[in-house]
């Protein structure tokens, strides 16, 4: 995780205009640096900067289908890194970069700025860490103000400091991977948001133990939603059930076993067969491996725990939300109203 109150200095600092290429919008460079002499204002620039990687447990890092040497950010972060007198010249070719990229109609100019943080801690860590961050989004807001003893009212427009557009951290560490890397996009799901990750930045997940338990969950919910019903019949009380039962063991237990998992949640000896064929299957189709054991990342199933709906939807009438003992819910059918039927048993009720 990434401790906010390490980040002590905001040493470097370039801001540089990245408008849309294809809009004919202009690419403005900064001839030198900002120069740092408020110390107010460099504390607010560090909250807008790193607050919104608080909560962050996810890292990517670099990389290039022919050879992360070509990855062009690398580079740039590299020589920064390497030596600190290349920081103005690298901030200014990450904007000529981003400028490139940024050709997608909706893609909105903003300013970049360029930051280097001489020391942050990162998973216990101490390294020095570059910052690419941008801001698309412009608010008004109205100033009141004291004027021959009378309040005025007037409205000014600027960057709301509580809402990054786009961000990312790239640690000085696991260089030879690519280095650690942590994004924001705060329009990630948007298609034209595409260009930060992919293009821009050209990032995948790093293979840790957060990877690991994101694929295992959606492996699990899909093998148990999609496959199993499709080879044996189940009801959707059984299906809702071994979800449950999925999500319990991911909630519960330190480190995730396949073979466990397989005997705890699944029991008979066929779908247990069946599971490791469709783990199979699943690795070649995602081109993801999945280890037989890891340790599993609480954050990140929290974050697809969503996936395990435990949500019985009858008609449009009624539904049941299951969460407990499955013997206490029977389904039957009433011939009297060609109807079919749910029976619940329980003790109290609020």
């Amino acid at each position: 995780m990434i401790h906010v109150s390490e980040f002590k200095d905001l040493e470097l600092l370039s801001i540089h205009k990245v408008g849309n290429a294809s809009q004919e919008e202009s690419l403005i460079c900064s001839q030198e640096p900002l120069q740092l002499q408020d110390e107010t204002i460099s504390q607010l620039l560090l909250s807008y900067f790193i607050q919104p990687f608080t909560n962050a447990a996810e890292y990517f890092r670099f990389y290039h289908e022919a050879d992360l040497q070509l990855n062009e950010i690398f580079q740039y972060c590299r020589r920064i890194f390497e030596n600190r007198d290349n920081f103005h010249e690298q901030s200014v070719n990450i904007a000529k970069h981003l400028y490139k990229h940024s050709t997608h109609p909706k893609i909105k100019g903003g300013e970049l700025y360029i930051a280097y943080f001489s020391k942050c801690q990162v998973d216990g860590e101490d390294v020095e860490a570059i910052g690419i961050f941008k801001s698309e989004t412009r608010d008004t807001y109205l100033k009141v103000y004291l004027s021959n003893e009378s309040y005025q009212v007037n409205y000014d427009d600027g960057i709301n400091i509580n809402k990054l557009d786009k961000g990312c951290l790239v640690f000085n560490t696991e260089e030879e991977e690519g280095y650690k890397v942590s994004i924001i996009d705060s329009i990630s799901k948007q298609n034209e948001a595409v260009y930060w990750k992919d293009s821009f930045l050209q990032v995948q997940r790093r293979e840790d133990n957060y990877h690991q338990t994101e694929l295992a969950v959606n492996m699990c919910k899909q093998f148990i939603s999609e496959k199993l019903p499709s080879e044996y019949e189940m009801s959707r009380i059984d299906q809702v059930d071994l979800l449950n039962k999925s999500a319990a063991y991911f909630k519960e237990k330190e480190q995730f076993q396949m073979d466990d998992f397989a005997q705890e949640v699944l029991g008979h000896q066929d779908a247990i067969e069946s599971f490791r064929e469709y783990r199979e299957q699943y690795q070649q189709d995602y081109k993801q491996e999945i280890p037989d054991e890891f340790d599993i990342s609480a954050p990140a199933f929290k974050k697809q725990q969503k996936v395990f709906k435990s949500i019985l939807k009858l008609d449009k009438n009624f539904h049941i939300y299951i969460h407990g003992n499955r013997e206490l819910i029977e389904r039957g059918f009433d011939e009297s109203t060609n109807m079919y039927y749910y029976k619940l048993s329980f003790e109290n009720e609020s």
